[in-house]
């Protein structure tokens, strides 16, 4: 299964997002995952080089690689068909290689904040995505919601959303997502976001209805 981490919005946290969902599926739920690694910022791939160098057993592999190298991994990821992939796309939307990206995908996950510029970003991709993959499902992850803030526009904008896809449960801002790596994620974050990788995993992931 093909799961795209995606928003044009930089700073959404789609790659520490990825990063903690590959952990979940690998270290919870023992499913076998590789991260595709195509945001120019490389970040998870590093961290993945930082690993190995410290001789961490990885769950997982990531790779790195280019949007244009994408129909030829694809024939790759294609012989496995209970392995889950999931790919931290870069944060843009003017480049002809996304759309096979798109097309391939059987699920999208849309981090986002409750801001002006993050929920604008937010709808343009959403509305590219399904241009291009009408029956992709899409779902939407508030992610870094500040804790004792009050956002006035999360009610419209959830609203807004949902014309697209569902919108989950938020994920707090922690600065501890900072410390999660390729082999693990701390312990303190795990109840922060098992409720909501739960419920994702329940509802579009799961092999077997008793899983």
């Amino acid at each position: 299964m093909i799961i795209i981490i995606g928003n044009q919005k930089g700073g959404a946290g789609k790659s520490t997002l990825t990063l903690l969902l590959a952990n979940y599926l690998t270290l919870v739920k023992k499913r076998t995952v590789t991260v595709i690694d195509m945001d120019y910022q490389e970040s998870l791939s590093q961290k993945f080089e930082k690993a190995k160098v410290l001789e961490n057993e990885e769950p997982y592999e990531v790779v790195k690689a280019a949007l244009e190298d994408f129909p030829d991994l694809l024939e790759v990821m294609k012989t496995d068909s209970q392995a889950l992939i999931l790919i931290d796309l870069p944060g843009k939307l003017d480049d002809d290689g996304l759309l096979p990206v798109f097309k391939a995908a059987e699920l999208v996950i849309c981090p986002f904040a409750y801001d002006e510029f993050s929920f604008e970003s937010t709808v343009l991709f959403s509305v590219v995505l399904k241009k291009v993959s009408p029956d992709c499902r899409l779902l939407f992850i508030p992610n870094r919601v500040k804790a004792n803030v009050k956002y006035d526009t999360q009610v419209d904008v959830n609203e807004q959303l949902s014309k697209f896809g569902p919108v989950l449960q938020a994920i707090p801002d922690r600065i501890d997502f900072q410390r999660t790596s390729t082999f693990q994620t701390p312990l303190a974050v795990f109840p922060v976001v098992r409720p909501v990788f739960d419920a994702l995993y329940k509802q579009y992931l799961k092999l077997t209805p008793d899983e």
